[in-house]
């Protein structure tokens, strides 16, 4: 879709008003619901008592982290799907998740974690190297960037990590019991003080994918191409990898593994702005963030004991990977 600047500007202009809407309906949303100007009262410290308790203890953490997470969830699967050019792509194809996740899994067997930035320490960690390691054997005597291959040493290592992360959960019980909690996926995380600590490692991100987006713009048109362009393609592609890490390493340590936002998103995005990065991750940012922060209002309601809100991503982001897979099924049988 060829989508002209005023088009483009009226997109991120609705998105803006929706999130803002998202934001507030995520305060006042929940068991106990709680009228607009409550909500206000709390934010602006004019109320006290257990309403504003609710607010500002329970809700606020899991609606900042609901923006701020999708946002990086987002930017994260636009920058992997161009770089790949694979529209199936999606932040957990680098394994980001499942380095996460078997971080956590040492932190908890074998170092005894228990406070959350030891949490938010480990999973990071484990991402960033997972991230690294998927880079160096992607490219490992490879002439040039190859996304193909860049995509099946993602894929293995992720296998390999969670195979990993499986056994030791299930040889210690314990491990087992603390794991299923954070592996679920949700925004109900309680904590403020973590949530404000994970906003600017996620803030900082997002400049660096708004800076890398020439850059991975020219190298979806071919490595050669990107070079003439004054692209360095291995130098691209580990920055935007490194990027990628930071961002799902981020919101995975804080929420644990949450599906589907990166695919969605940056797919609607290329539909309603165009291929270029510089209106797909704005865009992205907006309505990834609209997503998670409606899907986690949508577990509240849907059932009484509330649903994580990773399980409403992959209700919606499975119907989506169908059509997709079978999208481009049809394409490459239409050209045989």
């Amino acid at each position: 879709m060829n989508a002209s600047r005023g088009s483009r500007l009226l997109w991120l202009g609705l998105g803006l008003v929706v999130l803002l809407v998202a934001f507030m309906a995520s305060l006042g949303i929940g068991a106990k619901p709680l009228p607009m100007d409550v909500v206000i009262e709390s934010l602006f410290g004019t109320l006290r008592g257990p309403e504003a308790t609710i607010v500002l203890q329970s809700r606020l953490p899991r609606a900042l982290i609901g923006i701020f997470g999708g946002a990086a969830l987002g930017l994260s699967g636009a920058l992997m799907q161009t770089l790949t050019r694979n529209p199936l792509a999606d932040p957990g194809i680098i394994g980001v998740n499942a380095g996460a996740g078997l971080a956590v899994t040492l932190g908890f067997a074998f170092a005894g974690i228990t406070q959350p930035y030891s949490l938010f320490a480990y999973s990071f960690a484990g991402a960033l190297l997972t991230a690294l390691l998927v880079h160096l054997i992607s490219v490992k005597g490879a002439a040039r960037p190859d996304p193909l291959r860049f995509v099946l040493a993602g894929l293995t290592v992720g296998a390999m990590m969670s195979g990993i992360s499986s056994a030791i959960a299930l040889l210690q019980p314990h491990v087992f019991d603390r794991m299923r909690f954070w592996m679920a996926g949700s925004l109900d995380v309680g904590d403020l003080t973590l949530v404000l600590a994970a906003i600017p490692l996620i803030c900082v991100g997002c400049i660096l994918a708004l800076a890398l987006a020439r850059s991975v713009n020219a190298l979806e048109m071919g490595v050669d191409t990107a070079a003439l362009l004054g692209t360095t393609p291995v130098k691209t592609q580990a920055a935007t990898l490194l990027t990628v890490a930071l961002l799902s390493g981020t919101v995975t340590a804080v929420t644990g593994p949450i599906g589907f936002v990166g695919l969605m998103i940056p797919y609607i995005a290329r539909w309603a702005v165009g291929p270029d990065l510089r209106w797909m991750l704005p865009f992205s940012f907006l309505y990834a963030a609209i997503l998670l922060l409606c899907s986690d209002i949508a577990g509240r309601l849907i059932a009484v004991g509330e649903l994580r809100v990773s399980i409403v991503t992959a209700f919606l982001g499975a119907p989506v990977l169908i059509l997709l897979a079978r999208g481009r099924m049809a394409g490459r049988a239409a050209l045989r």
